[in-house]
């Protein structure tokens, strides 16, 4: 397609909003046109979804039927908004994708087959050709989440934000995993810098990735801070 994909990755409070706000604007000054949406939801069909597991309704379903969820509102997201956007030449910047389900819900003990076989549905074969994971402590994360929530009257922390410290953990562990079994498209940025750096990690990624749509660099970030 003559888009282009990146999906952000990471535990609760890793700052992928942020980020994602900041190189959509890093994009546009660059001439691209930019969609940022996010998952679960990002469509009509998918944010009714969304408010289902994230206010925990959907709990009592068990971590399978919440993969089936997930995986529902992924397969609409897929159609009505990124495979359009990507065919229209635009880059898509996503909070969130499947990698997001095979940590989360293979966390709570859900097979990994069975994981890929709903992520085959959904998905239809569109993948992200980079993928962004800003790796945070999970102390670290929560926090944040805690400030977030006392500042934005958010109503407190989501189905999934609160959780166990020692879930959060397991999960950091997951997407970390995932990231070295799948260097080919992840790139691991330290998420507990100050957003600045970060920033400029996320910049170094991008450019290194999209090269021939956006050249080369000279500011760049250590090579310890950002690995492919």
């Amino acid at each position: 397609m003559p888009g282009h994909f990146i999906t952000f990755e990471g535990g609760e409070g890793a700052g992928k909003s942020t980020q994602i706000a900041r190189l959509k604007t890093f994009l546009e000054t660059n001439g691209k046109s930019v969609i940022v949406t996010r998952e679960p939801g990002g469509s009509p069909g998918a944010e009714k979804i969304r408010s289902l597991l994230l206010s925990g309704e959907a709990k009592d379903l068990g971590p399978r039927g919440e993969a089936m969820l997930f995986a529902a509102a992924r397969a609409d997201h897929v159609d009505a908004l990124i495979k359009p956007a990507l065919e229209r030449g635009d880059w898509v910047l996503c909070d969130r994708y499947a990698d997001s389900t095979r940590v989360y819900q293979g966390e709570a003990g859900v097979d990994q087959e069975y994981l890929k076989l709903l992520e085959t549905a959904a998905v239809a074969g569109l993948r992200p050709e980079l993928t962004i994971l800003i790796d945070v402590p999970p102390a670290i994360g929560l926090s944040r989440v805690a400030k977030r929530s006392q500042t934005d009257n958010s109503g407190g922390p989501d189905r999934f934000e609160d959780e166990a410290v020692a879930v959060h953990e397991r999960r950091r562990k997951l997407f970390l995993q995932l990231a070295l079994e799948e260097a080919y498209r992840f790139t691991i940025v330290d998420g507990s810098r100050d957003q600045d750096f970060v920033e400029k990690a996320v910049q170094t990624a991008v450019r290194e990735a999209f090269s021939q749509d956006l050249g080369g660099t000279n500011e760049t970030v250590p090579a310890t801070q950002v690995s492919r």
